[in-house]
């Protein structure tokens, strides 16, 4: 009761105490911060992927601006190669005031990761955005079939269904690329699970079917209990390790994540960065309610 608590006065809070928090989850506000994450990352053995702060924009100028952004990190992390690759939200480019300049923009910054030769991940975001989201990421697929891929939540009750829509677009050279996740948006009972063992169970019957049909996963977890049943459908299906990777995101589970890649697996890290980390971190809270007991550690406890 205490941490949900936390979790809704948290917002209203001001932003520096929220930063003594929001440091350990977030790589900083600058792109020198997130290349110095990122750098220090794959010093133990991590891949990355980079993903820009910020969501539901309200002006095309601003979608503009957040294209020529992620242009510059595209740039700048492959020149200084970095091991991974980048993702980005569709929000972030004006989905939802013009479907067809946000499809643009994504697909400028996914014609350059291209040339680069690395990989965009389309984010997956609340439930008004999924038809849209897994049509852009259908058009570029086609378009670049080995440079880009998409989130999946394994709350959502449709996702088995879009799994299985996509299928077609699924091919033994160039393989559907998802990361699995649980979700985070607050969804209505009739579009999303509720109860914890459902969520958990959905999780895992999303991912048997992509392993069933050779599909890429990025099985994207910090739950213990999904990354050993995860374990355990890989020796299922004898799951090849250029078929799959672990992720977590920066500055959570550390000791887990140090278990799975003492057992070999590839391991990448979302690295979050940029100005807009207040609401990153807020959303973060509301989703593990838990993290509550960091913030009182922060406020209170010194080092």
């Amino acid at each position: 009761m205490l941490n949900k608590l936390i979790a809704n006065i948290l917002p209203h809070m001001p932003k520096k105490m929220v930063w003594l928090f929001s440091k350990r989850y977030i790589a900083g506000e600058t792109i020198e911060e997130g290349l110095l994450a990122s750098k220090l990352l794959n010093e133990k053995g991590m891949e990355i992927t980079i993903d820009l702060l910020g969501e539901f924009i309200e002006t095309i100028d601003e979608a503009k601006d957040n294209k020529d952004e992620y242009i510059e990190i595209i740039t700048r992390f492959t020149n200084e190669n970095i091991k991974g690759n980048f993702s980005l939200k569709p929000t972030m480019f004006g989905l939802l005031i013009d479907k067809e300049i946000c499809y643009n923009f994504i697909r400028e910054i996914v014609e350059l990761a291209t040339k680069k030769n690395s990989f965009v991940r389309i984010d997956m975001e609340d439930s008004q955005c999924v038809d849209m989201e897994i049509d852009i990421f259908r058009r570029l697929k086609l378009e670049f079939p080995a440079n880009v891929g998409l989130v999946v939540q394994a709350y959502m009750r449709r996702t088995i269904s879009d799994l299985e829509a996509l299928n077609d677009i699924n091919s033994k050279e160039n393989p559907i690329s998802f990361r699995l996740c649980k979700g985070i948006y607050v969804e209505a009972e009739n579009i999303a699970f509720q109860g914890f063992k459902e969520v958990q169970q959905n999780f895992l019957t999303d991912l048997e079917y992509m392993f069933k049909n050779k599909m890429y996963v990025g099985i994207a977890t910090h739950d213990k209990f999904l990354v050993n049943e995860s374990f355990k459908l890989i020796e299922k299906y004898n799951v090849p390790k250029s078929m799959y990777e672990f992720q977590m995101l920066y500055g959570v589970t550390p000791d887990l994540r140090k278990s799975i890649l003492a057992k070999k697996h590839l391991m990448r890290v979302y690295v979050p960065y940029g100005k807009q980390w207040f609401g990153y971190s807020t959303r973060r809270l509301k989703e593990n309610p838990k993290m509550a007991k960091e913030i009182i550690k922060a406020l209170f406890v010194r080092g």
